[in-house]
């Protein structure tokens, strides 16, 4: 495969801005191909770079090329262009995921080389340097391929620091049976990057916790050290692991001469929706930022923009994330910068004393906050509606579960997602409703869910509260969304 970037680029520019009623307004996406990871997240020089897996030559997991845009202000973007593709042995079939630093004032990426040989795959991690023309220009090899005990799915670099110290951490499948997922540390020495072994957890103590540890992070929240990363083969529960693959966190205390995340929480899950995966985080003047990929590995079925008019697009990134860590618990709220999106505003405010029932109007692109008295209701339904197509939030009060159910829409994926969530006299709602991409933060970022739906009919939603009993009030505000702008 030949990747010409100025071809490539010069396309990109002549499909904007979107035209499709499935394209979204303020969330991150291609005119065409398939995007997925978000990578080399980085600030530099009041400017936030974010790469991004791409293939721009269709709507399948393979020909892994990076893409590149910068912002300012998570509102005006670069047109985003090719940065990073396969040009040699080592990345032949793939530049796969990575992260990004910051060295000596230059943005530099690290990133998974993938080579597959009669067969074999061979895993190489490797930096490049982010140069004037957009492109990455690659560098030497750092880790020639897996450790011993190790198998070729070795991916997905990420840097940190700790004590001045430059380590990176790297996810992993073990060479066992059963196969076993883990995370690798990695500490930069005079003689290079040397292993110091996997990550000792007590996820893994009767049963492998997954085959395979995708996108690993390692966060520092004051004391506390916090892993992320994305397990797949967790079976599916009642409550919670409800997609194919998972993308969660521990939180614990991290002892690089142990090598052991101590005294660490359960397994939980950074977002309760249908289509929320690989997340990357950096942090900046003390904020960790998230960017997420709206999409799920393997379930390319529920996503009808593959075949739209046109060659077809796959998949969004997530709004920025704030993400701070309370008693053990990651909450989540949308940048402020989104904030500068808002246009119209249409205050909520309604006493719902002998009424069971309400409802708002919606715009292409809209904001809602809102909170719920729950008074005498027991159960209480906001719902998105699309004409007769409708996206239900549903919260038990008794059983103090928040059901997530989109069977009601006739495109795209369907199902149900439920999960507990507690509220004792009031339920907060923040949603984010962009033409296919949906992100609701609930009680005020204790949860957050992010799902794609695909409306058939191109027509404006509107919000609807219904409860068993009458709720005692309904306030918040209602906002029109503007677009992102992309520029030069």
């Amino acid at each position: 495969m030949t990747f010409d970037k100025k071809a490539i680029d010069a396309k990109v520019v002549e499909s904007l801005p979107f035209s499709h009623r499935w394209h979204n307004r303020f969330h991150l996406e291609m005119p065409f191909g398939l995007i997925n990871d978000p990578n080399g997240l980085v600030y530099a020089d009041g400017t936030y770079h974010i790469f991004f897996q791409w293939n721009p030559y269709g709507c399948e997991h393979k020909n892994k090329c990076w893409a590149h845009t910068e912002t300012k202000d998570f509102i005006h973007y670069k047109t985003p262009e090719l940065a990073l593709w396969p040009s040699d042995d080592h990345d032949k079939d793939g530049c796969y995921s990575g992260c990004g630093t910051l060295e000596e004032g230059q943005v530099k990426v690290l990133y998974t080389c993938n080579a597959k040989n009669d067969g074999v795959r061979t895993p190489a991690q490797r930096f490049g340097r982010l140069a004037a023309d957009g492109s990455v220009e690659k560098e030497d090899i750092i880790i020639p391929d897996a450790p011993s005990g190790i198998t070729g799915h070795f991916r997905d670099p990420y840097l940190f620091h700790r004590g001045g110290r430059h380590y990176l951490v790297i996810g992993a499948q073990a060479e066992e049976e059963p196969l076993r997922g883990t995370a690798l540390i990695y500490e930069e020495t005079e003689a290079g990057w040397e292993s110091l072994g996997e990550i000792k957890t007590r996820l893994a103590i009767d049963a492998p916790f997954g085959y395979m540890w995708e996108c690993p992070n390692l966060l520092k929240f004051g004391s506390h050290d916090v892993l992320i990363f994305c397990p797949q083969g967790l079976a599916a529960r009642a409550h919670d692991r409800q997609n194919l693959y998972q993308a969660g966190y521990i939180a614990g205390h991290l002892s690089l001469d142990a090598m052991e995340l101590l005294q660490h929480t359960k397994f939980q899950e950074l977002d309760r929706g249908f289509d929320f995966y690989a997340p990357q985080v950096f942090q900046h003047e003390g904020r960790h930022i998230l960017l997420g990929w709206m999409g799920m590995p393997d379930r390319d079925e529920d996503y009808p923009t593959k075949t739209a008019e046109g060659e077809g697009w796959m998949f969004s990134l997530t709004m920025p994330r704030v993400l701070t860590l309370r008693q053990g618990h990651i909450y989540s709220q949308p940048a402020k910068e989104l904030r500068a999106l808002r246009v119209e505003e249409t205050p909520v405010d309604i006493d719902v004393d002998s009424v069971a029932s309400a409802q708002a109007p919606l715009f292409d692109g809209s904001e809602a906050i809102l909170d719920v008295t729950l008074g005498e209701a027991r159960e209480v339904t906001l719902t998105v509606e699309y004409g007769l197509e409708k996206l239900h939030f549903h919260y038990d009060r008794r059983s103090q579960l928040m059901t997530i159910d989109r069977t009601g829409l006739k495109n795209g994926g369907k199902g149900r997602r439920t999960f507990p969530l507690y509220a004792e006299k009031h339920l907060a709602f923040q949603l984010f409703i962009d033409r296919t991409a949906v992100e609701a933060f609930l009680q005020h970022g204790e949860e957050v869910a992010s799902l794609l739906v695909f409306p058939e009919k191109n027509i404006r939603p509107s919000l609807a509260i219904t409860s068993d009993a009458p709720m005692e009030s309904i306030s918040g505000r209602i906002w029109e969304l503007d677009a992102f702008r992309f520029e030069a």
